[in-house]
Parts: C-alpha cells; structure tokens; sequence
C-alpha cells in the first residue's frame, strides 16, 4: 500500500493530506467510559491526538485541546467534541516553552474544573541522514518539543491529579529500532518510555497511573511535513502488516490507559506498530 506522494511545511496540516487520515469521525463509538472526566491533549488537532480527543469526548470526557498554530484542523476537533456533547477548550502555542506548558494545565483548570488525564503528544522531527545536517538549534527544539514539554507539564498538572487520573506519553517504535534518520526524534521517543516507567513509580502510591503507547509508521501529518516525498509515497509498507496504521487505530489503546478498565496498567508500555515487535 503506497501513498501520493506529497509535502507540506511543518507542522502540516490533516485537511490537504491524501488520503486524508482516519480520526475515526465517522467509525468511533464510545460507551461512556470516561464520563465526567477532564483531558488534556497536546497534538490535539490532528493525527493520533485529534483520534484521542474525538474518542475521549465520545466516552464523556471534556476535552483540552492543546495544538501549534493549525488553527482549522484544531477548530473541527472543537465541533465534533462539541457534537459529542462535551466542553472543548482550544490552546494555540509551543509547546517548547515552559510558561507555555503550565498555562496549559492552568487553563484546563480554570475552564474545566482540574485534570483527570494528560496526554503528552505533540511532536516534532526532521529527516537527516548524518548528524553534520542536524543543527543544533533543531535538536534543542526536538528535545524541548517531544520530552521537556512532558517534564513541564506532567510537574503542573500532578497536584491536581486525584486518586484514578492517568498520564500518557506517545513514545514511538523508534524508542527502541531507532531509524538513523531520525535520530533526534527517536532518542526523545526512547526519554519518554522511560520517563513514564519513572513517574509509575514516583506516583502509583498516589493512585496515578503511568504509561506510553508506541506507535509504528501512523498516517499524520507529520509525515508529509517532514519527510522527503519517496519515503512519504511507500511510508508504511514495510511493517507486517503492509500498511501504515490510521489514528483510529490508537485511541482505543489511549481510551484503556484513560479509562478505570486499566485501572491496574502502569508502568507498561503498549506497541501498536503493525507488527513490528517493541522490547
């Protein structure tokens, strides 16, 4: 299974991909398995975290959508949140800087009334086949966008996490069959498996649950933003499956490590990669 190819400039936007990405607007169903609870996405607008926020706020959820600049694809999340009968509340911004990550979980507070779940999402990578084509400032906004923002904001939104609340970091396959060419963005993959086996342990006795969830090759926007047209056109079908996996695909992993039916996950760290084994 191949793809057009096709580019965009970072970050991409889902509306102008083709085929466009299923977030599972037509297909998802909830079951009310997050009802009344508040989650915070980053990455909201699109890809894996606009199939979270749609399954979320189908489950009951109220939804804090956290996002770039991709002013049209975050403000179709809103409507369907909205469409499931749930509060949307839509935060443009970087998410690699500090302040940037705190007022996040201050406004979830404010608008939303606390913080239930956190979903550490939002990403970013570039293509390079040697680190001489690397700069330096690119591998301090990988590290700050992909791990740091994690750090700033899972440290803001803990106090106001009760007994039940969980956080989830999007990691990667490449946290551990690193692809050299995103050496910069795997190795952030691999800081945030880790950085959630370490905070299981730092909070389980407060009843706060702790994992990741590593995606294989997943059709986002990342993808044609950020990688040269060849890889776009067969990204995907290597993996066991022969296909690159949809964002629907994962929001169910996400609803279970959300949802009081994984009330005993944590610590784990859930492949969802077509195939391709995870140590």
């Amino acid at each position: 299974m191949t793809q057009p190819a096709q580019q965009q400039d970072v970050p991409g936007v889902q509306s102008e991909m083709t085929p466009k990405p299923d977030c599972g607007e037509e297909s998802y169903r909830g079951t009310g398995q997050l009802k009344g609870k508040v989650a915070v996405i980053t990455g909201g607008d699109s890809g894996i975290g606009r199939a979270v926020a749609i399954a979320f706020a189908r489950e009951g959820a109220d939804v804090l959508i956290s996002y770039l600049n991709e002013d049209s694809d975050a403000e179709e999340v809103r409507q369907l949140v909205e469409d499931a009968g749930q509060k949307a509340v839509l935060v443009p911004g970087d998410v690699s800087q500090p302040q940037h990550c705190r007022d996040i979980i201050a406004q979830a507070v404010a608008e939303l009334g606390g913080v239930d779940v956190l979903v550490n999402n939002a990403a970013f990578q570039m293509s390079h086949d040697t680190l001489e084509e690397v700069p330096d400032e690119e591998w301090d906004y990988t590290f700050a966008t992909n791990i740091s923002a994690f750090f700033h904001l899972a440290k803001a939104a803990v106090p106001h996490m009760k007994p039940g609340s969980s956080i989830i970091g999007s990691s990667s396959v490449n946290s551990d069959m690193p692809s050299p060419s995103l050496a910069p963005y795997a190795a952030t993959k691999a800081a945030i498996a880790n950085f959630c086996a370490s905070l299981a342990q730092m909070y389980g006795e407060k009843g706060i649950r702790v994992n990741s969830v590593a995606p294989g090759p997943v059709w986002t926007p990342l993808i044609p933003a950020t990688m040269p047209e060849e890889k776009v056109e067969s990204f995907g079908s290597d993996v066991p499956l022969g296909r690159p996996g949809q964002p629907a695909e994962l929001a169910p992993v996400y609803v279970l490590l959300a949802s009081d039916a994984g009330s005993y996950v944590s610590g784990a760290r859930i492949a969802v990669t077509g195939g391709n084994p995870i140590l």
